[in-house]
């Protein structure tokens, strides 16, 4: 129960994380009536991270699953499907960042140069790309999907408390786990590539001026520090988050094995970036803590 309640807290929290982080690119956006690359991708980001949430919310939850009036066969497949496309997308949408933070960073004379004007073109490409391919990818496995009533189903793997994982042939079942498996470990070695890349560009720059920042004249962190920083911890958190996922879903249990105590860690691991990158990006937005700063100020002046 405590690690229940603890899952619906984080939840709670990562679902407002995405939707400030969400608010604070389109809000400026409206203004200037145009969306940059980077601030589309951050905003597709957040938009994904809320809806797996929520589907999390709804999976585990008796009250909430059992008020959609469908058949729980039909539930359980269109809850796990939704979540499964989310999590493709998650990964998806963080190596684009990655790669675009690069192109945008890269020197006139790198060959990643000539795209700094066509990434606006592109973007549209690669989101219909994204989306066809996590879709396509996570609808085959839909089929066997099907909602438990049995404990006793021994032959049933068991995918969190309402759902299960229907008997499959074996060769399909590792052709399923080989191609999503190839696809993500794909996203996230370009994401790596692209995220060393980018800290080189930005580790050459920083020595360059580093005379600029020296620790006589500011104490505070250059923006190419706080840069790296970001990314680091974005993309680090992600790849460890990743293999953790990897690892724990590479061992599935049956459902007289699977307590809710790893039931509720399993899941808790598997949504957890979606639950800490909406802080990191905003920790990194200037504008997001202005105006934070400014509402201390302004509750400050009222308590005094």
């Amino acid at each position: 129960m405590l690690l229940k309640n603890a899952l619906f807290s984080q939840a709670g929290f990562g679902i407002t994380a995405n939707t400030i982080l969400l608010l604070s690119h389109i809000l400026p956006s409206l203004q200037d009536c145009r969306l940059k690359p980077s601030s589309l991708t951050i905003c597709h980001l957040a938009l994904v991270h809320i809806v797996m949430l929520l589907t999390m919310v709804f999976l585990v939850s008796p009250d909430l699953f059992e008020s959609l009036h469908f058949q729980n066969d039909f539930k359980c497949k269109a809850l796990y499907y939704v979540s499964r496309v989310m999590q493709g997308l998650s990964i998806c949408t963080t190596c684009v960042l990655s790669t675009l933070q690069a192109i945008t960073l890269s020197p006139s004379t790198s060959w990643l140069a000539q795209f700094k004007h066509k990434s606006v073109n592109f973007i549209t490409h690669v989101y219909v790309f994204m989306w066809t391919l996590s879709l396509s990818s996570c609808a085959s496995l839909t089929f066997y999907v099907v909602a438990f009533s049995n404990l006793n189903q021994t032959h049933f793997l068991k995918l969190d408390k309402y759902c299960s994982l229907s008997p499959m042939n074996s060769i399909v079942r590792y052709l399923f786990y080989a191609l999503t498996t190839s696809r993500d470990v794909c996203f996230v070695g370009v994401m790596l590539i692209s995220s060393m890349y980018l800290l080189n560009l930005l580790f050459k720059h920083q020595k360059r001026v580093q005379y600029l920042h020296s620790s006589s004249r500011s104490s505070t962190p250059s923006p190419e520090k706080r840069a790296s920083q970001t990314i680091v911890l974005l993309v680090g958190f992600f790849v460890v988050m990743f293999w953790m996922d990897f690892i724990i879903s590479s061992f599935p249990t049956h459902l007289s094995d699977d307590g809710p105590v790893m039931q509720t860690i399993r899941t808790l691991v598997s949504k957890i970036y979606a639950i800490v990158s909406p802080v990191v990006l905003l920790s990194s937005d200037r504008r997001v803590i202005g105006i934070l700063q400014s509402v201390k100020q302004a509750c400050s002046s009222l308590s005094h």
